[in-house]
C-alpha cells in the first residue's frame, strides 16, 4: 500500500470519528501531537481585522457556550512584508488582542510551545506555506484563513504537506455561512440548478486577482453548487469582472466581482423548487463556531478537493483573462498546479 493511501486512510479515520481532540495524551502513530484537554489557541499573523475579532469572540468572559471554552493565549504578530495596507495594521492590533489577555511572541516557534491549536491570519498567502510547515511539524491542528494561498501551486503543498504529516486543516472563506445558505444545502429549494453570487473584488499586485478579495463571492458560489466545474471563462474591465463556469453535470455558475460602484456580498440561487435571493453577510461567528468544532472534532467541515476547486476556478480565470476570456479547462490548470508543488519540499 502506498504512503499517500496511507494518509487518505488516515483523513476517513479521523472524519468517522475514531480520533476526537478531546482525548487526553499523545497519538504518536497519528502525527498529531496536540490531543490534550488544554484549548489554547495560538495566532500567526496580526495584520487582519480577523485576529482581533475571533480574539473579541473567543477570549470574552461571556463568550457563547458553543466556543467550548476555547481561548486565543498568544500571538506572533508578523505577517506580510510589503502589503502596506496590512503591515501598517500591525502595531494596532498587536496592543487590541494584548488588552484582551493575549501573549505576543517572537517566533512561529515560540508561539509552538505555548499552543495546542492554531490559526494561521496573516493576510499575506504568499507566507502561507513557508508558516504553515512548522505547524504541521509541530502536530498542531489548524484553520488557514483566506485565502488559503497566494498560488494555486502553493495550496496544492499545503495539502500535500497536510497528508504527509497527517495533520488535518481547513481552509474556508467567513462568506461560505452567510445567511440562507445552510437552508439552501439542506435541501429547501430542491436541487441547486444554478447560482450567480457577487462580492467585492479588490485587487492586490501581489496575488492572482480573485484570490485577495473576489475570493468570498467564489466560494459562496461553490458552497451552493459544490464540486464539478470543469471550463472557466471571464470576461474583465477595469472596474468588474464576471466568471462564469461550466459544471460537468452541465449546470452553470457565475461570479461577478466589484470594484466600482455600490458594493456588497450576495447571490441568487435557482433551485428545482424556487428561486433564493441570499440574505445578508452573517460576520465572523458562523465561520469561528465551525473552527472550534474542527479543532474538537479533528474533522474538516471543509474539503481539500472543494477548496482546491475554488482556487483553480480562481486561477483558471486569470488564464482565460490572459487569453482574451475563452473557457479554460480546470482539469489542466490543476494538473500544472501539482506538477509544480511536486517539485517543492515540504516535509
Amino acid at each position: 500500500m502506498s504512503d499517500h493511501i496511507r494518509r487518505r486512510d488516515f483523513i476517513r479515520t479521523v472524519a468517522a470519528g475514531s480520533l476526537t481532540l478531546g482525548l487526553a495524551g499523545n497519538l504518536e502513530t497519528s502525527g498529531i501531537q496536540g490531543l490534550q484537554k488544554s484549548k489554547r489557541i495560538g495566532i500567526i499573523g496580526l495584520d487582519t481585522s480577523h485576529s482581533v475579532a475571533f480574539t473579541r469572540a473567543l477570549n470574552d468572559p461571556s463568550a457563547d457556550a458553543a466556543f467550548l471554552g476555547y481561548r486565543i493565549v498568544a500571538a506572533y504578530p508578523k505577517g506580510s512584508n510589503d502589503i502596506k495596507s496590512s503591515v501598517d495594521r500591525i502595531p494596532g492590533y498587536i496592543e487590541d488582542v494584548r488588552k484582551l489577555g493575549v501573549e505576543i511572541v517572537n517566533s512561529v516557534d515560540e508561539l509552538l510551545a505555548k499552543v495546542d491549536f492554531v490559526l494561521l491570519e496573516t493576510n499575506d498567502g504568499r507566507l502561507h506555506l513557508e508558516q504553515a510547515l512548522p505547524v504541521f511539524r509541530a502536530g498542531k491542528l489548524m484553520f488557514i484563513d483566506k485565502p488559503v494561498a497566494a498560488s494555486l501551486s502553493d495550496a496544492v503543498a499545503i495539502y500535500e504537506a497536510s497528508d504527509h504529516h497527517r495533520i488535518p486543516v481547513f481552509s474556508s472563506s467567513s462568506l461560505r455561512y452567510m445567511t440562507g445558505i445552510k437552508e439552501i444545502s439542506q435541501g429547501s429549494i430542491g436541487k441547486v440548478l444554478g447560482v450567480d453570487t457577487y462580492s467585492p473584488a479588490t485587487l492586490e499586485k501581489t496575488h492572482p486577482d480573485l484570490f485577495w478579495y473576489g475570493v468570498h463571492g467564489v466560494e459562496t458560489l461553490f458552497t451552493l453548487m459544490g464540486k464539478g466545474c470543469k471550463t472557466v471563462s471571464r470576461t474583465h474591465s477595469e472596474n468588474f469582472d464576471k466568471v462564469t463556469g461550466l459544471w460537468d453535470d452541465g449546470r452553470i455558475g457565475s461570479f461577478r466581482g466589484i470594484r466600482s460602484g455600490k458594493s456588497d456580498y450576495g447571490g441568487t440561487v435557482f433551485g428545482e423548487k424556487g428561486i433564493v435571493v441570499l440574505g445578508k453577510y452573517s460576520g465572523y461567528n458562523p465561520l469561528l463556531l465551525e473552527i472550534v468544532r474542527f479543532f474538537d472534532t479533528g474533522i474538516p467541515p471543509v474539503s481539500r478537493d472543494e477548496t482546491l476547486e475554488i482556487f483553480t476556478f480562481m486561477a483558471a480565470a486569470d488564464e482565460s483573462k490572459i487569453k482574451g476570456g475563452i473557457q479554460v479547462e480546470t482539469a489542466s490548470v490543476i494538473e500544472k498546479a501539482r506538477k509544480k508543488a511536486s517539485k517543492m519540499k515540504f516535509v
